[in-house]
């Protein structure tokens, strides 16, 4: 789930034309907690374990955090357990790379969050109300399904807070974070409570943790509902999950907090796909189902699959084909980077990803994976083939062949 204002940012502060340094070593970042406004702010195992640079204090060992897939048609978001307060209260989280802060649903929330479990401030000893300040509006620029966010309908409510926030045994004190005291409709079928963030920034728990001294990088396995065993480490590399080596490339500086890489080109099953801005920077966001492009170049690629894939009027920004068609087509989609060492490597979403299933509103016509918008982002169905790290402290992103 991508923050709005993250969007905002990156379209007017990352260039094509920018250079991209490549960090040889990791790097020390600076964590600092975000402050809140007042009003609208427009957001958006068993393992052999390798961790980069460390944060300060003790040290805190590498945790393993099993994920469960939300399954609706397709495979949508990886959810886990998080607890808030002392004595701790538990919630289940999509731990969402695509934006930065924690939210969990509070009891002042009422009726629009009675699917979800509330947070009780009252029965925390530790935690601390940020005052009638810190209430403001968060904007998603995607939500927690494959349907395209329109205007402002993925929308929280929110209050700023501080307490002990706990993940797989790791806990971190006084974080900041915010409880929801409103939410539109879009929210309320979610079988999940909260977002945790974890943006290339590591603000509030993961901060915290890191600075007590856990490495400063996470890994994802983010698997098909069919295969299961996803599971998010906190502080390490697991090597027996994927195969071969991992390939690393450097974000860009700055990258406002966001997972980026910069791609000079993209592939439709195999061939070179020329559009107008060909290089460009892709967002990597484990709580997006599906993937994002412009209308043109989304076009272009469906183009190149099947003319039979059209825009579907009755939903904005998607695309559908009749579900009988699916089985037929080829569509693998290729996108190119550049690693640190200065070779480009490809990450390919294959043709099983093509059909996210078939529309609510005409069950014959199955909605394809690529959504029209402004930006351009790549989720779940990328990710889930891929054993991906997440390198705070290098400011850097690794993948290998997903093991699973």
């Amino acid at each position: 789930m991508l923050p709005r204002c993250l969007l905002q940012i990156l379209a007017l502060s990352l260039s094509v034309t920018a250079t991209v340094v490549p960090r040889a070593n990791p790097v020390a970042i600076s964590l600092t907690a975000r402050k809140v406004s007042r009003g609208r702010t427009l957001h958006k195992r068993s393992s052999d374990y390798f961790s980069s640079s460390s944060g300060k204090g003790k040290g805190l060992s590498p945790t393993n955090v099993p994920l469960k897939d939300f399954f609706n048609g397709t495979d949508l978001q990886w959810t886990g357990p998080l607890e808030v307060g002392t004595p701790p209260q538990t919630f289940t989280v999509v731990f969402d790379t695509g934006s930065d802060t924690l939210e969990v649903p509070s009891t002042a929330c009422g009726a629009p969050c009675a699917n979800q479990h509330s947070f009780d401030p009252t029965k925390s000893s530790t935690f601390i109300d940020g005052g009638d300040d810190t209430v403001t509006t968060l904007v998603f620029g995607t939500g927690g399904g494959v349907t395209p966010v329109i205007g402002d309908n993925t929308e929280l409510t929110v209050r700023g807070a501080f307490d002990t926030v706990s993940v797989g045994g790791l806990t971190a004190k006084n974080v900041s974070f915010f409880t929801i005291i409103n939410q539109t409709a879009i929210f309320a079928p979610d079988p999940y409570d909260g977002i945790q963030g974890l943006s290339s920034d590591a603000q509030g728990f993961l901060g915290g943790v890191i600075q007590e001294g856990l490495p400063s990088l996470f890994s994802l396995l983010l698997t098909p509902d069919k295969v299961g065993h996803a599971d998010l480490l906190l502080g390490g590399i697991d090597h027996t999950k994927f195969e071969g080596e991992l390939t690393y490339a450097s974000l860009p500086s700055p990258a406002f907090g966001e997972w980026v890489l910069l791609s000079p080109g993209m592939k439709v099953n195999g061939e070179p796909l020329i559009v107008a801005n060909n290089s460009r920077f892709m967002i990597f966001d484990s709580g997006t189902s599906n993937m994002i492009l412009p209308q043109s170049d989304a076009e272009a690629v469906y183009a190149r699959i099947s003319p039979d894939i059209k825009p579907n009027p009755d939903e904005p920004g998607t695309f559908g084909i009749a579900c009988s068609k699916i089985p037929y087509l080829q569509a693998e989609i290729t996108f190119t980077f550049t690693s640190q060492a200065g070779h480009p490597f490809d990450l390919t979403i294959p043709s099983s990803e093509l059909s996210v299933g078939p529309f609510a509103n005409n069950p014959s016509l199955c909605q394809t994976l690529i959504n029209a918008d402004e930006f351009t982002l790549l989720g779940a169905s990328l990710l889930k083939h891929y054993y991906s790290v997440w390198d705070i402290g290098g400011q850097r992103m690794g993948f290998a062949k997903n093991g699973a």
